[in-house]
């Protein structure tokens, strides 16, 4: 999950760990050196560098023992299988405007700089404040005359900017010319993040997915030995009891974290746990599903958790959420994949070497769907001046080996490659690598419509008021059904048609149909 609406963001918390966690954004420029062909490095100097050692934080090296073996696979690695040679003889001396967010414009420059060398491409940042990106976006596009080529966006905004043909729609043929490993992307990633419509938009950035997080020194005394990660919490009934138990224990600690504040945190909740009921948001004529007993069984679900929760859940969004969790106020935590990266830092966390990641708690009835929730996705403007520098940088931005070592870093910029989940190097540094990489081939995703992230603000809404007593449960999903049926109408969406098919939505809601479990 990166820039949101609120202005909040997970690398904003973490900056000063940041790799090349870029932001999004748009408006004054900040000009990068240009490059003639013939002033540029060498090419394998400049790749040489883009390594552990040298990306890595040092106090992480040390403390993993770390060599400069490479997190990935060199053989799905682009920036290391693409022909920059050829890259220079087409765009070195071209400019390609970047949108960032405005707090990110310093380490954004500083991590373009190999692309720049590689390319001889020129890199214009376009910086705005963070907390504006969606509306300055939007009214730049709309006006025709955008003051960038590329951007990288929280992803549920896929659709508001993708729908309207605001991004480029062809880079299946920029992905075909320079080899671009798509495939190498979980489907779940490349599905939601990357296409609209049936069409290539973009290219997935931060790859997020929710997971659940114990504590063993305190969740082994209630379960009685050693935590398995399959079969100590194989459903949320448990996981209300043990946190019900863990709530009575005290001495500071509160049975569970989750995230049930106003707006899209709580439906982020209730769709985590809904989808494990066996959860469709739409039928096949897009009329919304929330009503439905996968729906009702999560807010049963959420409604006994919140009991166990740390006080003040109902104000919780991720912020709130990291904090206790790190800060060892939670016996459980329901919340990004991040919060098992970052417990294992010992300058972010009072927890290190006591939790550990599970495989998600199942529901009678339901499915295995781990939910993939939030992230990023990087986009070439349809009026870019440049469309293929900027596919080229952002390429360049997602490749899997700087994806990585954002992952080593823990940052919070979270890779979505088949390559870099199983690497057992990566694995050492991401405790829950195993799990979520296994969890990934059956994951869980909301459709990046038209309107998508204001109908789930919406939502959060009801549930929030639902979780605080003002509305029952079942209240909270009629009032926020008629909220989306109301947006969508207003989006396009009447009598089963809209402005994307359901046939090509469908594939990416759901991965996991007919696939054996991971244990």
């Amino acid at each position: 999950m990166t820039i949101l609406s609120t202005g909040v963001s997970r690398r904003s918390f973490l900056r000063q760990t940041a790799v090349l966690g870029l932001a999004a954004g748009a408006a004054s420029s900040l000009r990068l050196p240009a490059f003639a062909q013939s002033d540029l490095p060498d090419i394998q100097s400049i790749l040489d560098k883009i390594s552990v050692k040298d990306y890595v934080r040092e106090d992480y090296r040390k403390l993993y023992s770390m060599s400069d073996e490479p997190l990935w696979d060199p053989a799905k690695d682009w920036i290391r299988t693409v022909d920059w040679e050829q890259v220079r003889s087409e765009q070195a001396g071209k400019t390609v405007r970047f949108a960032v967010g405005a707090a990110d414009q310093e380490s954004a420059a500083e991590g373009l700089k190999p692309f720049e060398q590689l390319s001889g491409i020129k890199v214009e940042l376009v910086p705005i404040p963070d907390d504006s990106f969606y509306d300055k976006a939007v009214s730049e596009f709309i006006s025709g005359n955008a003051s960038f080529d590329a951007l990288q966006f929280f992803s549920p905004w896929l659709g508001d900017f993708a729908g309207p043909g605001f991004l480029y729609d062809d880079l299946g043929a920029f992905v075909e010319k320079w080899k671009l490993p798509l495939d190498d992307f979980y489907d779940t990633y490349r599905l939601n993040y990357g296409y609209f419509g049936g069409k290539l938009v973009g290219i997935p950035f931060d790859c997020d997915i929710q997971m659940v997080h114990l504590r063993k020194s305190i969740m082994e005394k209630i379960l009685g030995g050693p935590i398995d990660r399959a079969s100590s919490v194989p459903t949320y009934d448990e996981l209300i009891r043990i946190t019900a138990e863990a709530n009575k224990l005290g001495g500071g600690v509160s049975g569970v974290g989750l995230m049930a504040a106003r707006g899209f945190w709580a439906t982020y909740t209730w769709e985590h746990i809904a989808a494990q009921a066996g959860l469709k948001l739409f039928d096949d004529q897009w009329n919304p599903q929330l009503t439905s007993d996968a729906g009702m069984k999560a807010m049963d679900i959420i409604m006994a958790l919140q009991k166990n929760a740390i006080e003040g859940v109902s104000g919780a969004g991720w912020g709130e959420n990291r904090a206790a969790w790190l800060g060892g106020q939670v016996a459980a935590n329901i919340s990004w994949q991040d919060s098992g990266t970052q417990a294992m830092r010992p300058d972010q966390s009072k927890i290190v070497d006591d939790f550990v990641t599970i495989y998600e708690p199942r529901i009678s009835g339901g499915v295995f769907a781990p939910p993939n929730i939030a992230g990023s996705t990087s986009c070439v403007a349809a009026t870019a001046q440049n469309p293929e520098g900027a596919f080229l940088m952002l390429a360049f931005l997602t490749t899997s080996s700087i994806m990585a070592m954002n992952e080593a870093n823990a940052n919070g910029v979270a890779p979505g490659y088949r390559s870099v989940l199983a690497n057992e190097r990566l694995r050492a540094v991401s405790q829950p690598a195993k799990v979520w990489a296994d969890s990934l081939e059956h994951a869980w995703c909301a459709p990046r419509l038209p309107g998508m992230f204001e109908m789930e603000q919406a939502l959060g809404n009801e549930i929030n008021r639902a979780v605080t007593g003002q509305i029952s449960a079942k209240e909270a999903l009629e009032n926020g059904q008629s909220a989306w049926k109301s947006i969508m109408e207003k989006n396009g969406f009447s009598g089963g048609n809209g402005p994307v098919a359901y046939a090509d939505v469908a594939p990416g809601m759901y991965v996991g149909g007919g696939k054996a479990l991971p244990f």
